[in-house]
């Protein structure tokens, strides 16, 4: 099923996807070692889909151990050309509330230790990611949550912490001063990652909490997230389904062209292997 173009990424709480047909798993190795997972490849209305569950099927993953390059490179390696990510997040704003849904236009890397870029160790690029999701996807989520009657913000930011821990009450009221709206710790880097491999990339993130700076809630805990993201897996579901049935993805953007004038290394000067290693990206540049 190489031409399976979009896949969803299931986060906390979201280790398959209900309805899909014609079912495949697939185990896929790539020059940055396994996946967090077996891909799971089929039919979900007549779309061909993929998902990949990111902290792996009985979620054994923390937040800074996903592979996330094995992740975007074997989605990229069968095809995938959009990645939709479901991620749990906390509230940074009062007016989103616990059970409503984001559709993040920006984001903060507050990361500290991942691997970010495709790009290293004898060759350089330099992508734009001024607009870090993709602006046609997110049009697609914002339409689908608001034809589903779901609640739903657009146009906020995503901090994105390193984890496991949640944040301090300080760190909490300092990401409130800078202007974030939801803080997670997974999109970064797959949002980098995936705009290196030319895949559109957009979030549905589901808010569990009020993170620790709400003096009238209680302290986010694993128990109040649990409870949440029980009710948020099912919505997220809801919009799944929902956009396998109306999804356009005959779409060019930005996205697919971001490497076009980003590498900067002299071609005669990248090692073989490197070169071996990166042609899924390269390939049509080099």
């Amino acid at each position: 099923m190489s031409d399976t173009s979009i896949a969803f990424i299931g986060g906390s709480g979201l280790y398959n996807i209900e309805g899909i047909s014609a079912i495949e798993k697939l185990n896929v190795n790539t020059p940055f070692g396994k996946p967090s997972s077996t891909i799971t490849i089929g039919k979900l209305n007549n779309l061909k889909v993929a998902f990949l569950p990111r902290h792996g099927i009985n979620h054994e993953l923390n937040p800074s151990e996903i592979p996330t390059k094995a992740n975007i490179y074997a989605l990229k390696s069968i095809g995938v050309k959009r990645i939709i990510s479901i991620s749990a997040v906390g509230s940074l704003q009062k007016e989103i509330e616990p059970l409503h849904l984001v559709i993040p236009d920006q984001i903060i890397d507050r990361t500290k230790s991942r691997p970010s870029t495709f790009f290293e160790k004898g060759i350089v690029a330099h992508v734009s990611f001024a607009n870090p999701f993709c602006k046609s996807l997110n049009k697609l989520l914002f339409k689908t949550g608001k034809n589903l009657n779901i609640p739903l913000h657009k146009n906020k930011t995503y901090l994105a912490m390193e984890g496991p821990q949640f944040s301090t009450k300080a760190e909490s009221e300092l990401y409130r001063m800078w202007g974030a709206d939801i803080i997670g710790m997974t999109a970064i880097p797959e949002a980098k990652l995936a705009r290196e491999a030319e895949i559109c990339y957009s979030t549905i993130a589901m808010v569990t909490d009020y993170d620790c700076w709400h003096e009238n809630e209680e302290d986010v805990s694993v128990e109040l997230v649990i409870q949440n993201l029980k009710k948020n897996i099912n919505t997220s579901k809801k919009m799944i389904y929902k956009i396998s049935t109306s999804v356009n993805l005959d779409y060019d953007c930005e996205c697919s062209n971001a490497l076009k004038n980003a590498i900067i290394t002299n071609i005669d000067s990248i090692p073989k292997e490197i070169d071996d290693k990166l042609s899924l990206f390269t390939k049509k540049y080099l």
